[in-house]
Formats: structure tokens, sequence, C-alpha cells
């Protein structure tokens, strides 16, 4: 019954979508009729209102529907959000004010004279105005209002320009910032959990192992990452556009003939070009820029481009009038100020400590009053003139609302689904089919392209994407990122905007079309935009690295990078590593005995020790580096035989496995059935699936067994390498950088010295509770020392003297005079060694600090980074660890 139940579900959505009826709409009030008549039918005739659901009950969709409503209005954690209407109203506020008006017909007139050079315009507004909204149907309208009429006019194929236009303005698919990639990397966080959580599960039951190597988890997203995902795919899309249309233009001249500007191309010109291109690209690049560089969130990189949007609108909707650009030089001009202010002095009101930080933070107030002056300024005349203000709220809400609606409506329409194990379904077609993952992730693909001929990208990214995407992410056979499946859908949905005969872009269109456009043109116009959309799709797909490597790059080059101890890293750093040892044997042993002769006599016993044994341990290094290429040579040399064998298993193990499970569910589902007949079904198909598990079992290779058994042991003998030399490097480079560090705080120690002193007359002439005070804020101070703990741990004993249960001052005073001992003994040895000792270490450091000092640095070096990031860009498979 529950697969009936799922069936009604799916077709009254079905229905409800294709009789016109509000999506927004369709999919919560199909999952509620469908919910309410299992649980009434469970009741009427099984006498349990949860007995035709998979899992739970009505009550179980209900509470699911309930912390998904949550989840999307009140988890901090997902204001990402937020940043939805602050894209919509930049991108909406633009059009209105016709700024990208202005932006089509000035690059009209500058390319137009060269061949295709009006086709190459649209594409590259097109790719703009993509940058400033995400929403396909309004940057259709516009383009083809705006540039099909002077595209006709001059001759050009109406193929070609109908297809340049609809194409250009799906851009705003991929191109971020776009709605798309917010809403998408929302759902795919919640997937990358679900799919960390069954890949672990995975994981403990092919290997027995209770725990999962991190580095092995599944990567999550953020819209910032998908931002920085979808930059360079963007960009050879466009590129692709660009050089299909100037190919065109090349072979058939007439198809794209140039348009001679009639003006002059003078000083005049080039300042209306300066004036249409460069507000809205500085604007683009301030946006995706903050975000880039981590200087704002993506939350914050959109308030300020509707900040900046209502600026430009102030002074484009007065144009030719007196003082047309005042709103916006004020506001330039305030910006300037913060951060001239900022740069000279940064402002914090809440450490205001001298004279100099109360300028600045006067001078501050005095710059935002203005940009808040600038900004209410830009308000009133975009309220004032022809209320193109109001009209971009009310826009901005309708949006907004649809989208926030088709959230909550698509959470309750896929708990449902669950609820009738359609997600198991989807899930044991899709693992169950030959051809692994790529066969799997071609399915969803077509699936996500066929749905994008009727389905808004809105319901398919949250509807399609929950269900399939913790399948797709868990697979550890691919190993995909989010970032990069995240992209995929969004060039797909793209592709299926275009696809005649029901792509949306067809429809927006030909809703603004000259009737002697005719709809056969436009048909035959997109059909070479979907094959270099598709090309583009395949090109992603083959090289992983464009859509990885940026946010990896970001990521790894950040103030808050993770450091080069972090697991995850540790397979591409030493895939990087290993081969610079090679090269740099030679200079790394020759700085090893260098650092041998050093006089080490002015230091401890301990320390000399301990330097000694880490000289030993760096020589050792190479030897380990081999044993980590020993072991990947034979685990290379194995793989071959063994990895169909593993994989032929792994899918039988698999299919044992699901059929254990469904055992579990009939055993459960005999219990509570009175009827003899349904008794009998349940235990024939019971037996049936013992006896497949039978022969599932007797079809594993004998040979499995001894195989898998040899291959974990190369595994574990290549694991136990890595370990080994991990814990040699640490070993060899911590005691270098502790005495380095020690060493040059000796300087900062020796004005400790008449702090210390001072105490004793400070002892003598006050009440002890205010000595214990002193004595802590001088213990304070020498905590900010390195390498001072001997002289803290006899400071410690002052302070306790003076204020413990029984005070004394002449504990205080004895403990004082051993603290001042130990501190002359530790500074007479440090001072010794940075004359002796430190120029010679710190050459050596410098010399070992990119090889075996490497993951004891705070971050990667920038070059290095960027040869992880690249490592790290491609998908790593991961079969043979499962």
């Amino acid at each position: 019954m529950e697969l009936f139940f799922l069936f009604l579900l799916i077709a009254l959505m079905a229905f409800a979508l294709g009789s016109g009826y509000p999506v927004a709409f369709a999919l919560p009030g199909s999952a509620i009729i469908t919910v309410v008549l299992a649980a009434a039918s469970g009741y009427v005739f099984a006498g349990d209102s949860s007995a035709f659901f998979y899992q739970g009950g009505p009550e179980t969709w209900l509470t699911a529907g309930v912390t998904n409503f949550r989840g999307v209005y009140w988890e901090a954690e997902r204001d990402t959000l937020i940043a939805i209407p602050l894209f919509v109203f930049m991108g909406i506020m633009l059009q209105r004010s016709r700024i990208a008006e202005d932006l089509l017909v000035t690059m009209a007139q500058l390319f137009g004279p060269v061949r295709g050079g009006l086709g190459i315009s649209v594409v590259f507004v097109g790719a703009l105005l993509a940058a400033t909204t995400g929403i396909v149907g309004a940057t259709v309208v516009a383009m083809g209002l705006i540039s099909l009429p002077a595209m006709l006019r001059n001759n050009y194929s109406h193929p070609l320009a109908t297809g340049t236009i609809a194409a250009s303005g799906t851009l705003g698919q991929i191109i971020p910032p776009s709605i798309v990639l917010i809403i998408l990397a929302d759902q795919l966080a919640s997937a990358a959990d679900q799919a960390g959580t069954a890949r672990k599960a995975l994981h403990k039951t092919l290997t027995g192992e209770l725990t999962m190597p991190s580095e092995f988890d599944v990567t999550s997203t953020s819209a910032g990452e998908m931002f920085l995902g979808a930059l360079l795919p963007g960009l050879v899309l466009v590129g692709i556009y660009i050089l299909f249309i100037a190919v065109i233009a090349f072979v058939r001249p007439k198809s794209a003939p140039t348009v001679p500007y009639d003006g002059k191309f003078d000083a005049r010109f080039a300042m209306k070009v300066f004036l249409a291109l460069v507000p809205p690209l500085a604007l683009i690049l301030i946006v995706l820029g903050s975000i880039i560089m981590g200087i704002a969130t993506v939350n914050q990189a959109g308030a300020i481009g509707a900040a900046g949007a209502l600026v430009m609108a102030g002074y484009r909707l007065r144009a030719g009038q007196a003082r047309q650009y005042w709103p916006a030089i004020l506001s330039l001009l305030s910006v300037l100020a913060i951060a001239i202010i900022t740069q000279i002095n940064p402002v914090n009101i809440k450490n205001v400590a001298t004279s100099a930080d109360a300028i600045a933070l006067v001078l501050s107030i005095i710059a935002v009053a203005g940009l808040l002056a600038g900004l209410i300024w830009s308000g009133i005349r975009a309220l004032r003139i022809e209320n193109t203000l109001q009209g971009v709220m009310v826009e901005t809400a309708k949006t907004t609302s649809l989208v926030f609606i088709i959230l909550i409506g698509a959470a309750m329409l896929t708990a449902a689904f669950r609820g009738f194990g359609g997600e198991e379904l989807v899930r044991d077609f899709l693992t169950g089919m030959p051809g692994g993952f790529w066969a799997q992730f071609v399915i969803v693909m077509l699936v996500i392209f066929v749905l994008g001929f009727f389905l808004d990208f809105i319901e398919i990214s949250v509807v399609v994407v929950p269900i399939v995407a913790p399948i797709l992410l868990a697979d550890p056979n691919a190993n995909i990122t989010a970032v990069w499946l995240g992209v995929m859908i969004g060039l797909n949905i793209q592709t299926s905007f275009l696809t005649p005969p029901f792509g949306f872009a067809l429809f927006y269109l030909r809703g603004v079309a000259p009737a002697a456009v005719r709809t056969i043109s436009m048909y035959k116009g997109v059909v070479p935009f979907i094959g270099l959309q598709l090309l583009a799709l395949f090109i992603v797909a083959y090289s992983p690295s464009l859509v990885n490597y940026l946010p990896l790059s970001i990521s790894l080059t950040s103030e808050t990078a993770p450091p080069p101890v972090n697991p995850k890293l540790q397979h591409c750093i030493e895939a990087n590593l290993l081969p610079t040892y090679q090269a740099k044997e030679q200079a790394i042993l020759s700085a090893i005995r260098s650092a041998r002769t050093i006089d080490l006599s002015a230091l401890p016993a301990k320390d000399q020790k301990e330097l000694s044994g880490s000289f030993d341990k760096a020589e050792k290094t190479f030897e380990l580096v081999a044993a980590i290429a020993a072991a990947q040579q034979a685990i290379a040399k194995s793989e071959p035989d063994y990895r169909p064998l593993h994989i032929e298993v792994r899918e039988i193990q698999k299919t044992i496995n699901d059929h254990e499970a469904e055992i579990s569910a009939l055993q459960r589902d005999l219990r509570g059935i009175s009827d003899i007949n349904a008794e009998d079904g349940l235990k024939s198909r019971i037996e049936q699936l013992k006896s497949e598990i039978g022969e599932l079992k007797s079809s594993i290779s004998k040979n499995w067994e001894q195989a898998h058994k040899d291959f974990t042991a190369l595994l574990q003998s290549e694991k136990r390498a890595r370990l080994a030399y991990r814990r040699n490097v640490d070993n060899a480079y911590k005691p270098v950088k502790e005495l380095l560090t020690a060493l040059g705080a000796t300087e900062a120690l020796a004005g400790m010295r008449p702090d210390i002193a001072a105490l004793r007359a400070f002892i003598d002439n006050n009440p002890m509770p205010a000595s214990a005070e002193q004595a802590g804020a001088v213990l304070e101070r020498l905590r900010d020392i390195e390498d001072t703990r001997s002289i803290q741990s006899e400071l410690s004993k002052v302070r306790r003297a003076l204020r413990g249960r029984n005070p004394s001052k002449e504990d205080a005073l004895s403990a004082l005079d051993k603290a001042l001992e130990v501190y002359d003994e530790e500074l007479s040895w440090k001072m010794a060694a940075s004359s002796n000792v430190l120029p010679k270490l710190a050459e050596y450091e410098a010399a070992i600090r990119s090889t075996i000092g490497l993951r004891q640095q705070n971050r990667l070096p920038d070059n290095f980074a960027a040869d992880v990031a690249g490592c790290m860009s491609d998908h790593r498979d991961l079969t043979l660890y499962f």
C-alpha cells in the first residue's frame, strides 16, 4: 500500500502542476491530501493510522514538516537564504532604473562595427546582467525588448538573434551571484550531512572499523563556495558563446553583419561607455570580490549590492537634470573616507584608548552619516520618480515570498515522499544500476534535464536535490564534492531552460518577440546553444578542477585557512612533498650536517638531548619517505588484479545487506498481522530472500578472503608508513621551533627582571592581598613570554603563599628568592645561546621549514597551497578503502 500512496502523491502533484495550479500550493497540497488519505485508510482498514506508511506515520510527517519549517526560517546556521531578497532587489532595481538598457545600447554601439559584434555585445551584457540577478524571465524579457529589435533591424539571422538572446538570458542560472546557487548551496549542505552519515555507516559495515578517517568525509558547501565554484564554468560558457558567434559571423557574414555607429568615437562617447559600463561592472566586482577575498559573507555582499544598485538608480533616474550625480558622489566619497580612516587607524568603538582613536571614531561616524545620507537621498529619488522604489520593493517581496513558500511546500512534499518509502526506492534503483556512480549520475542529470521542461529551478532544487544528492555524495567511488555537484545541476537546469518546446526562456522570448519572428526560428536558434551548454557540461564533468580549484585555493590561502596538520590535507600535501624530498635531498642533508656542528653546550642537558635527537629524526625522514613510496608501488602493482574482484564482491555484499534489511522489516510486519493469507505471503517472501542470500554468498569468489586480506595488509602498510613519517617530521621540527621561539623572546624576558625584583619591596610595604594581586599581574605578563614555565611555577608559589589559608610573607619572600634564582639561570643560558646557537639554528630551520617542518606551520605557503588545491580539486576514488 505504501507504493500506492507514493504513486498517488506523485500523480496529485503532476496533475496540480499540469492544470496550472500555483506551485507554492501544489507541492504541500498534494502532500497533505496523500498523508491524510493514507492515515485515514490505515485507521479504517488496519486499525493503525501508521499502517500504510513505510516509516513512521502522520505524526512523524507532521514533526518533520515543523522541523523543516523551523529550519528554513529560524535556524541561524541557514541565514544564507537572507541573501535572496537582497540579490533580487539588486537585479530588479538595475532593470527598472534602465541601467541595464543603457548597458545594452552602449555595448551594441561599441561592438557593432565588428562582424558579429552586436551578438557578442548581447552575450557580454547577458553575462553582466546574470551577475546582478539570477531571474531568467526578467533578463530574457529585458534583452528581448531592447536588443532583438536592433538585431532584426540590422538584418541578423532570426535563429541566431533569438538563440543568442535566449541563451544569454539563462546565464543568470550559473554566473554568481545567482539565486539558484544560493538555494542549491542550502539544499546541498543538508544533503552533505546525510551523505556523511551514510558513508560512515557504509565504511563501518564493509570494513568493520568503528570510525572512518576524517579525510574520507563528504565535503560540504556554502553559498560563497558555490559562487566561487560556478565562476570559472560560467566564464567558460560565456567564452564558448562568444567564440561560436564570432565563427558564425566569419563563416556566414550575412547572418551577423556589422552595425556601423552613426556617431563619433570621441571623448563624449568614451564617457558614455564609461558611465554605462564601469558602475555596474564595479558593483559586480565589489560584490563578488568581497566574497572571494573573505571580506564579506554572502549576506553582507548582497546588502552591498542592494545599496549600490539603489545609489546607481538615484543618478540614472534623474538623467540629464541638475545635481544628477550628487548622491552618488556623496556615497562614494563617504566609502573612500571610511576605507582611508580604517586603514590609517583601525576603529573600535569599544576600545578608544588614545586621542588618535577618538579622532578616527568621530571621522568614521561623519563618513557613515554621509553614506546614509547618500543612500536616503537616492532612495527618495527612486521613490519619487515613476514610483520606481515601490515597484521594485513589491516585485522583490513577491519573488522572495514565492521562493520561501516553495521551500516550505517542497519540504512537506519531500517528507511525505520519504514517509511512503520513495527515497528508499530511488536509492535502490540508483545503487542497483550497473555502471556504478557515473551511471547513477547520468540518470539523475537526465531526470533533472527533463524536469526542467516543466518545473522552475526552485522546484527542482528543493524537490529533487534533497532526494538524489545524498545518494550521489555518499558514493565513495567518485567521492565528488557538493560544490561540483551543485554547479553541474545548475548548468543542467540552465540547459533545460532552452530546450524546445517547453523551455521557459523560449516562452519568455516568444512573449516579447514580434510576429515576424516565427517560433520555429527560435527553436532552430537555440539548438546550437543547447549543444554548447552540453559541451560546457561535459568539460566541467571531465575537469572538476574548474569548479573545485577556486574555492579550495581561496580557503587554503585565507586568514582562516586550516593548518597543514589538518588530516584532510595530508594526502595532497604528501603527494606534493614526496617528490620534493627527492629533489632537495642533498640540500636538506647538508643543512642537517651543518646543524650538527652547532655548539649546544650553552643549552640545558634536556634541550641538548632533544635537539640532537631532532637531527637524527630529520635524517631518518628520507628512509620513511622511501617506505611510503615502496608501499604505494606495492598497492599500484596489486590494484589492477584486485579492483575488479573488490567491486564485484562489494556489490554482492550490498545486495545481501539490502535483503537482510528487507527480511528484518518483513519480520516486524509479521508480528502485527492477523490475516493468515497475508502472513503466508510474507513468510514466502522471507524464504525467497533467504534463498537468494544463500545463492549470493555462494557466488562470491573463493579467492576473495585471501585477496582482500592481502590487499588490506598493503593498505595498512601504507597507512603505517605515512603515520610513521608524520610522527617523525613533527618530532624532528618541534624542538627546533620551540627553541627558536624561546630564544627569540630572550630580550622580552630580560626586561622582566626589574618587575620580578620589585616584588620584594612591594611585599614588604603592602598588605598581603595587594601583594598577591601584584604578583599575579607580574605572572600574567610573564605568561605572554614563550618558554617561561619554570619561572611561572615559582612565581605561582609566591602568590599562593600570600593568599593561601595561612598566608606568610616569609614563605612568599623565600619563594621569590627561588623564582629569581630560576630566572637568572634561565636568562643566563638563553643569553649565551642567543649568541652561539640562534643564528645557525635559524638557518637550519629555514632550510627545512617547507619540507620537514611544513606540518607544524600555522598555514600553508601560498605557492604550496596552490599545488595542494590543485591536487584536492580532482575527485579521489576511495573505492578500495570501503
